[in-house]
């Protein structure tokens, strides 16, 4: 019995179907599909320019598609901007670091914390016993979430004085302050040393069990990308040319070809 779109009852937290984006009629992603479980962790790979971080702009709204549908726990998300997804619970980092240069480490993520607060805002403001206690909760939030990535201890210095593999975890820690339930990754050991993209590896699987979270990760580090996925889909000029479980990607010969061009 096929699954149905409904908040409660779907099986499927992100369905993707035929999604297509051309950009002045070059097609930058070709027909993309997809069918997410809650809980999964997603590898998406392929070489430069094969539409990677193309498809997580269109996921969360900062590009809209030319084609196709995106529904996210049951509704339909294809053309919504991107502060209501995110609302909604899609987080993500960025291939190119995005982080407040003129805000602390601590003031980045608290700037995240009260974004999805702001509800409770106006309310608070009303009174300065309100406002401090506010204040006083997202610290302490803020401050536990930079505990988990070994960022606390750094939590007043300036953010774009992290050195770079500090300044993606902060990115990291940023999506989460958001509490999103899909959390989207574009290449977050990007710059890492092998021993340092190891333990992100480690911290992205605690996340998830931790925060309840589905993960989607672009990467170019294919050890990672390996031990990490439940699933991974291989992209090349946009399409989607291969899809299974690692080892059945690791000796794909499509996506060997899309690596290392067809031998003679």
């Amino acid at each position: 019995m096929p699954a149905t779109r409904t908040a409660t009852g779907n099986r499927y937290l992100l369905e993707v179907e035929q999604v297509s984006k051309a950009f002045n009629g070059l097609r930058a992603v070709d027909g993309y599909g997809l069918k997410l479980r809650p809980g999964e962790i997603l590898g998406i790979i392929g070489p430069n320019g094969a539409g990677k971080t193309t498809v997580f702009n269109l996921l969360t709204g900062y590009i809209r598609p030319t084609a196709g549908t995106i529904h996210f726990s049951g509704e339909d998300i294809t053309h919504r901007p991107p502060e209501k997804i995110a609302a909604m619970g899609i987080g993500r980092t960025f291939q190119n670091i995005r982080l407040f240069s003129s805000m602390t480490v601590l003031e980045n993520v608290k700037a995240a914390q009260q974004l999805h607060d702001s509800d409770n805002l106006v309310t608070t403001l009303l009174t300065w016993p309100s406002f401090r206690a506010r204040e006083a909760r997202l610290a302490q939030e803020s401050l536990e979430q930079l505990a988990l990535f070994e960022l606390a201890d750094r939590a007043d210095q300036p953010a774009t004085s992290l050195p770079y593999g500090d300044q993606r975890r902060l990115e990291i820690v940023r999506a989460l302050a958001l509490r999103p339930r899909l959390l989207l990754l574009d290449e977050p050991t990007a710059g890492m040393s092998p021993h340092e993209s190891m333990d992100v590896l480690q911290l992205i699987r605690e996340i998830r069990d931790r925060y309840d979270l589905t993960i989607i990760i672009v990467e170019h580090n294919m050890p990672v990308i390996m031990q990490l996925s439940d699933r991974i889909q291989a992209l090349n000029y946009g399409q989607i040319i291969a899809e299974g479980k690692p080892d059945e990607i690791r000796g794909n010969p499509d996506v060997i070809e899309a690596y290392l061009g067809k031998s003679d």
